[in-house]
């Protein structure tokens, strides 16, 4: 399987406060976001459309009427992207939350490829035990990928509550 279809959110709340009355001290222990889009030629899907004017009330709407080309990318290069910078990010937010590799219980990755999750999880010093994966499953599910396999991993069981989860996505 190449790519799946999917949906999934997650939902984070705040709990701030530990011990009598308040929460339990579980949430987001820290964090790290980067943005890049120099790779932008090496995974793309590029919408061609033609501004349309339709009548509406007022000076009209302009829409966009076309469809999108092939999707193309240059897997040596998202891969080398991939295996280069979710490793950093990783590193970085628990570097934020005060905690090392041993400290986590799962790591839960994009859902692209297996030798991408293999070689990151390698690279952070963590066994594949600890990472989380239903790619042999459904296939890249895009954006739904993280969330899809964190539900699942919940529901059986793999995960509890109160364990720690370093978690990655690119794209």
């Amino acid at each position: 399987i190449l790519f799946g279809d999917g949906a999934g959110a997650m939902v984070l709340t705040a709990d701030e406060e530990e011990g009598e009355g308040g929460g339990d001290g579980i949430g987001l222990l820290g964090y790290a976001m980067h943005s890049n889009g120099l790779g932008y030629n090496d995974l793309k899907c590029i919408y061609r459309g033609e501004p349309k004017k339709i009548s509406t009330p007022g000076d009209g709407t302009v829409v966009h009427d076309g469809s999108y080309d092939l999707m193309t990318m240059n897997g040596r290069k998202v891969y080398s992207f991939a295996t280069r910078e979710v490793p950093t990010v990783v590193e970085e937010a628990m570097a934020k939350a005060g905690i090392t590799a041993d400290d986590v219980d799962h790591l839960l990755l994009h859902q692209a490829n297996i030798r991408i999750m293999e070689t990151v999880a390698e690279r952070l010093g963590m066994p594949m035990e600890k990472v989380i994966t239903n790619l042999y499953k459904y296939g890249n599910t895009s954006a739904a990928s993280i969330p899809l396999a964190l539900d699942e991993a919940v529901r059986s069981g793999q995960v509890k509550k109160g364990d720690v989860i370093a978690c990655a996505g690119f794209g």
